[in-house]
């Protein structure tokens, strides 16, 4: 059995590295993951907003699942339109299963040429699944129906591996991860049969922990946002960096917070030597430059 950090990913010290390149003196790149997410009212919620009445829980759970509905009615709609207005292209993080239960959503995610990464078949941890591969197997075949195109790239649902996912990711021909939420470029991750890519990934500027557990004001995305991007500029004069923006549309899509989404989009996107590119774009451009390893232990 594999320890996921020693054993996968040898230990790299930012400052010790050669300096990429990025295209017209960038200093860092920045990827906006839009997670698009199917839940079964049938069964419980993957998050909920409302605990359960005199702590009775209760199934169906329809105050929580509709709240996520939400997301998929109207709050999707806004990210759409504050990106589109501003050409940008994400990332969609989505479940195999959407393309199936919200055509509408994924048909308009690929009118404008957005990624689809898979994100599991049906949202729910990857150490609960009877059978990883299978239900990777699935969300590929499901996103490849759709759009015609196999996706390259994975986030587990809640970022949950176990000591195998990273093989079986690899084994279904994914390459390249957003779990690993470790370091500012990306990282080479051993895995079998071949090295998975991991594309840096947060948990900081990610809607849900900083929404729903730390329950900030909706200010935050724009406040922390701007802190993050303005350090990694500064810093990317010597190394790149990569900066990640999680939102989901039930959470970042709803009235009171859409506005400083758009901000900090705007703040990027009038700051010299900022360049937002899809993850596959992120994976690519570090191939380029630092090729998969050939040793057994992976690494730089």
């Amino acid at each position: 059995m594999n320890h996921l950090l020693s054993d996968r990913v040898p230990y790299s010290a930012i400052v010790d590295r050669p300096r990429l390149s990025v295209p017209n003196d960038g200093r860092v790149i920045v990827w906006i993951i839009v997670n698009v997410e199917h839940w079964t009212i049938e069964r419980a919620m993957p998050r909920t907003v409302l605990s359960p009445p005199m702590g009775q829980p209760l199934q169906p759970d329809l105050p929580n699942w509709a709240w996520h509905e939400y997301g998929m009615r109207v709050g999707f709609w806004r990210i759409l339109e504050a990106l589109q207005k501003r050409g940008i292209t994400p990332t969609m993080a989505t479940n195999g299963l959407v393309c199936k239960t919200y055509p509408r959503i994924a048909e308009a995610a690929q009118k404008l040429d957005w990624e689809f990464m898979g994100h599991g078949y049906l949202q729910g941890p990857m150490h609960k699944l009877p059978d990883q591969l299978e239900s990777i197997q699935a969300t590929i075949d499901a996103i490849k129906s759709f759009t015609g195109i196999a996706p390259v790239g994975w986030e587990s649902p809640g970022l949950t591996e176990t000591e195998t996912t990273i093989d079986h990711l690899a084994q279904a021909g994914i390459e390249y991860v957003a779990d690993w939420v470790l370091d500012d470029q990306p990282v080479w991750i051993h895995a079998n049969p071949r090295p998975v890519l991991s594309v840096p990934y947060t948990v900081e500027i990610n809607d849900i922990p900083m929404m729903l557990l730390q329950q900030n004001r909706s200010e935050e995305m724009l406040m922390r946002g701007i802190d993050q991007f303005d350090r990694l500029w500064r810093e990317g004069a010597t190394h790149p960096r990569v900066m990640a923006i999680s939102v989901h549309p039930y959470v970042t899509g709803v009235p009171h917070r859409i506005d400083y989404f758009e901000k900090l989009l705007d703040h990027i996107q009038g700051s010299s030597g900022a360049q937002i590119w899809t993850g596959q774009a992120i994976s690519n451009w570090y191939r380029e430059q630092v090729p998969a390893p050939s040793t057994p232990t992976g690494g730089r």
